[in-house]
């Protein structure tokens, strides 16, 4: 990580480190400058606020209705959004920058929320 290095080390870091942990570094800054928690940080059954990009839209069937899964990824972890009853979310997509809030579910070492309130991000605020 770049954080707590001064210039030179800095500037080090940006060359030797790789593009995703460049994407991770940026991500979770952004993520923290949309006043979220880091998704690693999410413990069940606690209320939290996540923001981060969407990494993939999937519309799965629970129970005999469709529900819609995405995934957010904010550089420390990712949560899955699953949005029941619904098929489709105008500008949930892959790529949009999302915050979204809501109580965490942890199963099967799976962090979820259910129905959570969500707000779209510009795109510049926590995509790479």
């Amino acid at each position: 990580m770049g954080e707590g290095r001064g210039w030179l080390g800095r500037r080090f870091h940006r060359l030797t480190a790789d593009n995703q942990e460049l994407e991770d570094e940026e991500l979770r800054q952004a993520s923290v400058a949309a006043g979220a928690d880091p998704m690693h940080a999410c413990r069940d059954r606690e209320e939290a606020c996540v923001a981060g990009s969407i990494r993939s839209v999937t519309v799965r069937a629970r129970s005999g209705a469709p529900s819609l899964e995405v995934d957010l990824y904010d550089g420390s972890g990712t949560v899955t959004l699953v949005f029941l009853g619904r098929k489709h979310i105008a500008g949930i997509e892959a790529g949009r920058s999302v915050k979204a809030s809501g109580r965490v579910v942890v199963r099967d070492e799976r962090t979820t929320m259910f129905n959570p309130r969500y707000e779209l991000l510009p795109a510049s605020s926590t995509s790479a």
